[in-house]
């Protein structure tokens, strides 16, 4: 147990535990020290000063890293530490990119709301700005250094918790960038397009490729047939976009949002969950039955994929051949639905609606088509979403929250709804392997070992009296981790679930921006978790098997699961992407 230590802040007597920084225990004392760089177990280095207080020291201290002592007494707010907050801050502001009106992140930008607290509102320091091209080669990120303040964030974000490192600190002193090394374009590395940098950057210098105008013109076409599909993760984020309380479940005001837009059918992603649970938990049971390759790795997350594909290609047969639901559900929109609503399935344009930057690029990978065509069309992210509902303006706080979804490929259980969520997709595949392998209809549904925010889960599930090893892993950084422990022989698994993003597509990179200062209120991922296991446990139907309308779908159309007809369309293959020496 760590010991205590005794200070004061700003007259106020504080104790908290050894090693505690200064700014915690500030925070611990309803203090507010502004910060820029520091990111809450992401990014601590005390670079841009921003934080710096009076501890008696001769210099002003970084509070982000500077460890409290016994005795010290802090002061966060006198006039010289005013005025070097505010010198660093027209420091920051002297070359960068002043185009807020346009700018993506304005009202949601932690350089923006810092001025207006430190009453910056112009900078006796301007001098001359090098102009970078912006980086747009990706289909799913943009890169404008031209706004790019530095803190490095972002790199702690893609290096320390993704483990990829995909960008850096290019060049020396004032030419000092934030770039991928050699002047490449962000698609010439092994970035993943998991969108965690943006969520990490306090500015404008990251955001997704906005696909909205494509959307609209969709729409407007009066020979397209235009249908959305909106993600598991997207009815517990999008609320916040309004004001509402992190983690809000807003099915019902999407869904009328969506109809509003101009949508001619409003479908649901969780269908496609529940047909990926019956597709997968089939495989792996045939793998386990036959000796296939195991452990199956899932493959419902794009940026996992990538990953798989970039740095451990010998474990692409290990992955799962299904599809993500996303394109599951695109795939069954332009051929079974488009059969049964007697609609040309070149009309039709599907929009799916994900809290995954990664997305954009799945849904333009070349495996991914039905007949020659994309499965899915469009992909935007929550945050896109949002901007399409405001620029309709639609005062979506109001809306009734009611239902509409369309029917035939809508309808969900609770098994898909938690898909979002880190350990979603293992418990809705135990619930339904459990059914299958033991012959009757279980009354445990909760698997609460795969919950949580751990990076690696681990359990052993004992389905028709056989023992099942199972694993869970959140970030690409902790799934490294735990493929080494398998790959040296350390850990051994049946069945393995990895999601990209640090808490599931609940913390995608499309989801909306959480500022540093208000991670502190709560863990979003944590907050959004808990509103999908609500919505899972308000549905009359909990496993995925006994969705009516997946039966309905076998039946009149696939057949069975993992059947011929069902590989064709909801199965596919990868690429190895390694760097051959």
């Amino acid at each position: 147990m760590s010991a205590m230590v005794n200070l004061t802040i700003d007259g106020i007597k504080v104790c908290v535990p050894e090693g505690t920084t200064v700014l915690e225990a500030a925070r611990q004392a309803n203090i507010h020290i502004p910060t820029l760089c520091y990111l809450k177990d992401i990014n601590q280095i005390g670079a841009c000063r921003i934080c710096v207080v009076d501890t008696g020291a001769k210099a002003l201290s970084a509070a982000c890293v500077m460890p409290v002592s016994e005795g010290m007494v802090v002061k966060t707010n006198t006039p010289a530490v005013r005025e070097a907050r505010k010198v660093t801050l027209e420091l920051i502001l002297s070359n960068h990119e002043r185009k807020c009106l346009s700018c993506v992140r304005s009202q949601n930008c932690e350089l923006q709301t810092l001025a207006k607290e430190l009453g910056v509102d112009e900078s006796r320091f301007d001098g001359p700005n090098i102009h970078y091209e912006e980086d747009t080669l990706s289909p799913s990120l943009v890169r404008d250094p031209n706004k790019c303040i530095l803190c490095r964030r972002c790199v702690a974000a893609c290096k320390n918790i993704q483990g990829i490192g995909a960008i850096g600190a290019v060049n020396r002193g004032f030419d000092t960038i934030i770039a991928p090394a050699f002047g490449k374009s962000i698609i010439d590395t092994n970035c993943i397009f998991c969108g965690q940098c943006i969520e990490a950057c306090p500015v404008g210098a990251l955001r997704e490729k906005d696909d909205t105008e494509k959307v609209w013109e969709a729409i407007a076409d009066p020979d397209k047939f235009v249908v959305v599909q909106p993600a598991p993760a997207i009815r517990v984020a999008l609320g916040e976009e309004f004001g509402m309380a992190t983690g809000s479940r807003v099915t019902g005001k999407m869904t009328q949002a969506l109809k509003r837009l101009g949508f001619d059918k409003v479908f649901d992603t969780d269908f496609g969950a529940d047909l990926t649970i019956m597709e997968e938990a089939t495989e792996l049971l045939s793998r386990i039955k036959n000796g296939g390759a195991l452990p199956m790795f899932t493959s419902c997350s794009p940026g996992w994929v990538k990953y798989c594909e970039h740095n451990f290609p010998e474990l692409l047969p290990n992955l799962s051949t299904c599809k993500s639901p996303m394109e599951m559900e695109g795939a069954i929109i332009k051929t079974y639905y488009a059969e049964k609503a007697g609609i040309d399935p070149k009309k039709i344009v599907v929009v799916g609606v994900m809290p995954c930057t990664s997305k954009k690029f799945e849904a333009q990978r070349s495996e991914m088509t039905t007949d020659g065509m994309r499965s899915v069309d469009i992909s935007i992210t929550t945050r896109e979403l949002a901007r399409m509902i405001k620029q309709a303006r639609i005062d979506f706080v109001n809306l009734p929250d009611e239902e509409v979804f369309d029917e035939l490929v809508a309808e969900s259980t609770g098994a898909a709804a938690i898909f979002g969520a880190t350990g979603g997709v293992m418990e809705a595949a135990l619930r339904t392997a459990a059914d299958v392998l033991e012959g009757r209809a279980m009354e445990k549904v909760e698997y609460e070992a795969v919950r949580g925010l751990e990076g690696i889960k681990e359990a052993t599930v004992t389905l028709g009296g056989q023992e099942l090893k199972i694993a869970v892993a959140h970030s690409t950084g902790a799934a490294k981790k735990l493929i080494k422990r398998i790959q040296s022989g350390e850990a051994s698994y049946a069945f393995v679930e990895v999601m990209a993003c640090p808490g599931g597509c609940v913390n995608g990179g499309g989801q909306p921006i959480v500022s540093a200062y208000k991670r502190y209120e709560g863990d979003p991922r944590a907050l959004r978790a808990a509103g999908l296991y609500t919505e899972d446990e308000a549905k009359a139907l909990r496993k995925s098997h006994e969705n009516p309308d997946i039966k309905k779908l076998y039946d009149e159309f696939l057949g069975a699961p993992n059947s011929h007809k069902a590989h064709e369309l909801l199965h596919t293959t990868y690429t190895d992407r390694s760097i051959k020496l």
